[in-house]
């Protein structure tokens, strides 16, 4: 357990500029990744079908070759690295195309806006290291619980504090994150589901870091998330476990504890409980003398 103790609000404040800042460079990036797409569509040439990411290792040297005034499809696609060599024929077909100077521009232009923006993230993240250092352990206990990376864990710091006091409960941080169903009801009828427009900084965080969790086969959060999956649709089953994820924070940071996982047994066991329970009051209303069982785990 970690023992609280006090920290200023400017360095809160500091690390939630830094950390939206950094997520809005991120944004820009995925959107100039994007327009390169776009550009290599506009010239006949399906990399992005072949390549996950035309900006990692693989990709970001035929942009270059491409942007130099290499045109061959067989020298561009020599050029992978990695598993991608294994595409090589894929490749040499992707890379058919018809490259104009205006191509070749705008590929140019696009990648160098996408160096500063990748710089000035390298300077973040610098920054993100000195502004968390008051808290670096508060955050580091975010970092035992499924799916919640180093930055995850400094954006929820960012956003929430390391000071639960300020929230009565871990249901007011819900709803104040904006992870809970909005009050929609009319005669007695829920209208709508959805939930509260409110928290667009960490509840986008939070969902990303939910779809990394289910994602752990052994995890109490996959099996919330198949069980309301069933019921409900993969949405609202990944909103409810980034829910879930909000509140083992909540009670974290609150009592300076790691993350406990109950298991992916954990309803397994509950469902057998309340079964038993059930039927043996069943039993009893029907006029059955039935014994209390002691232990029904």
């Amino acid at each position: 357990m970690i023992r609280s103790s006090f920290v200023p609000p400017q360095a809160i404040q500091q690390l939630r500029d830094i950390t939206r800042t950094r997520k809005q460079l991120v944004r820009e990036v995925s959107q100039h990744s994007l327009r390169i797409q776009k550009v290599l569509e506009d010239a006949n040439l399906k990399l992005g079908s072949v390549l996950s990411d035309v900006l990692v290792k693989s990709g970001r040297a035929m942009l270059d070759a491409i942007v130099a005034g290499q045109s061959d499809p067989a020298h561009l696609a020599a050029l992978a690295q990695g598993t991608a060599r294994n595409k090589s024929a894929e490749l040499r077909e992707a890379l058919r195309g018809r490259i104009t100077d205006h191509h070749r521009t705008m590929l140019r232009l696009h990648l160098q806006v996408i160096d500063a923006l990748q710089h000035t993230l390298a300077e973040l993240d610098a920054a993100v290291g000195k502004a968390l250092a008051p808290i670096r352990q508060r955050a580091r206990l975010l970092t035992t619980m499924p799916g919640v990376s180093d930055l995850t864990a400094s954006v929820v710091v960012a956003e929430i504090g390391v000071d639960m006091s300020r929230f009565p409960s871990a249901g007011h941080l819900i709803s104040w994150a904006g992870l809970c169903r909005r009050s929609d009801e009319s005669a007695g009828k829920r209208r709508s589901t959805r939930v509260r427009k409110s928290g667009t900084w960490i509840k986008t965080t939070l969902v990303t870091a939910a779809w990394a969790a289910v994602r752990v086969k052994t995890s109490y959060l996959r099996a919330q998330f198949l069980r309301i999956k069933a019921r409900r649709g993969a949405k609202k089953a990944i909103l409810a476990v980034a829910a879930s994820m909000l509140t083992a924070a909540y009670h974290m940071l609150r009592d300076g504890t790691e993350y406990n996982d109950l298991g992916s047994e954990h309803f397994d066991r509950q469902d057998r409980t309340k079964t038993i329970r059930r039927l043996i009051k069943r039993l009893q209303d029907l006029g059955c003398d039935v014994p209390v069982l002691a232990h029904t785990g």
